[in-house]
């Protein structure tokens, strides 16, 4: 049964020292081997549409339940030539924030057996030579590597010869990855494709042992139920085969829904699954990811990896709010110069409403900024906050409101969920913006 296919964005970011972004866990694990705050990249496809749509119907809820949350950042073009710097600014990002960057590696020859993903380096030789280049840009910085989706589960293409050559290169990449620092994870499929025995089978012989286990599910709609119980089967075969300590990821984007059909583009019945975490609370799975980025299309209706409101819409309809309405930040053990937090700066509240703003975190060139709106001594029905943006500053991103700008003027107003608000109750929004972080004057009005 084979995977719904995805070309995604090139990357983009701002490099920074290295820090200690990600913790392992302390043994016995309850919760995988790794712990913190995972990225979210402001530059995706759902990003930018958010921001160049505040007005549409499909915005916030789209916002709310998507944009604000992480997913993987597809390396999916052979460029050999920059995707070193591509992969130090992206992982340099997530380190300055305090979070933990994911990669899926997507450029293995042959890939999807000609299908409507096809491409990848012209031969194994190059194709090393990428590798060693996505190596170099990560530097010893944790990163989470979901190494070519299809490479394992989907081999009817290729000769005996052709499996062993790709199986020896993926060795090769995730002893070179795990080298310079990388959580590497080798694919298995999923419950409904290859049976757990032979998906244990190709992932020792593609050089499991050597990784830190394998995903399952990408870009497909299996339940974690399903996958979970596929995982440990799976677990269970590598053990037999002398092959112990490996985790699970799943991959949940897409699977809060129906499954059945490869292709999500026409089906209505797929939803968003559970949001992405690495507190899993399972020894077995060290993360729930969002592999395929919801609302990119399979490229059946729609072109491969083109984001489409209408399915990300589609996907969120009935989904809960995320647990926190503004992605959480941990800050690295050694904090990066460029990353200060400002104090709260706060509006008076004695009136309709008030407004906090404090600098969550920053990086060179940018900074994500949290506002807190609190009513005053009387319940309200909506709120806005408004202020000066200084020289230099500009807004990419919004969550948990719809914003406006007129001249220098930044205004916010309340997503269709958060403007009611109880007298002394609260709700927050949050941005991503170019320009040096600053103490905004804010005019709450409600």
């Amino acid at each position: 049964m084979p995977l719904p296919r995805m070309i995604p964005v090139a990357a983009a970011a701002v490099c920074a020292t290295a820090a200690a972004a990600v913790a392992l866990a302390s043994s016995p694990a309850t919760a995988g081997t790794l712990s913190g705050t995972l990225y979210r990249d402001p530059s995706t496809a759902v990003a930018r549409w958010v921001s160049a749509n505040p007005n549409d119907s499909r915005t916030a809820l789209i916002s709310s339940r998507i944009a604000s949350q992480p997913a993987t950042r597809w390396l999916s073009n052979f460029n050999v030539g920059t995707v070193q710097s591509e992969v130090s600014g992206y992982v340099g990002a997530a380190v300055a924030a305090g979070q933990v960057p994911a990669l899926t590696l997507y450029g293995i020859p042959n890939r999807d057996c000609g299908g409507a993903s096809a491409g990848g380096a012209p031969d194994l030789n190059q194709y090393q030579a990428w590798i060693n280049n996505i190596a170099g840009g990560l530097a010893r910085r944790t990163t989470l590597i979901l190494l070519e989706p299809d490479s394992i589960a989907l081999q009817t293409c290729l000769s005996a010869n052709e499996i062993t050559a790709r199986n020896q290169a993926l060795a090769t990449a995730t002893r070179t990855l795990k080298a310079a620092g990388a959580k590497v994870y080798l694919d298995g499929g999923h419950s409904a494709w290859n049976p757990a025995g032979e998906a244990a089978n190709r992932l020792a012989n593609a050089g499991v042992a050597d990784a830190d286990g394998f995903y399952s599910n990408v870009s497909n709609f299996q339940s974690t139920a399903n996958e979970t119980a596929f995982g440990r089967s799976v677990l269970s075969a590598l053990s037999g085969r002398g092959i112990n300590g490996k985790r699970q990821v799943i991959d949940t984007s897409r699977n809060g829904g129906a499954a059945g059909d490869w292709c999500g583009d026409d089906n209505t019945d797929r939803r968003i699954g559970r949001y992405p975490t690495l507190d899993t609370g399972d020894a077995n799975i060290d993360a729930y990811l969002w592999v395929k980025p919801p609302g990119e299309a399979d490229g059946c209706r729609y072109a491969a990896g083109s984001f489409q409101p209408d399915l990300a819409a589609s996907l969120a309809t009935g989904a809960p709010l995320p647990p926190t309405t503004t992605p959480p930040t941990t800050p690295p053990t050694t904090p990066p110069t460029t990353t200060p937090t400002t104090p709260p700066v706060t509006t008076p509240s004695a009136g309709a409403c008030g407004a906090t703003y404090v600098t969550s975190s920053a990086w060179q060139g940018g900074f994500q900024g949290q506002i807190t709106v609190k009513a005053g001594g009387s319940a309200i029905s909506g709120w806005s906050v408004s202020w000066t943006l200084a020289s230099g500053q500009s807004i990419s991103q919004v969550w948990g409101g719809n914003l406006t700008v007129s001249g220098s003027t930044a205004t916010v107003r309340n997503a269709a969920w958060n403007g009611s608000l109880a007298p002394g109750a609260s709700a927050e929004f949050g941005f991503i913006a170019s320009g040096l972080a600053g103490s905004p004057s804010l005019t709450c009005t409600a």
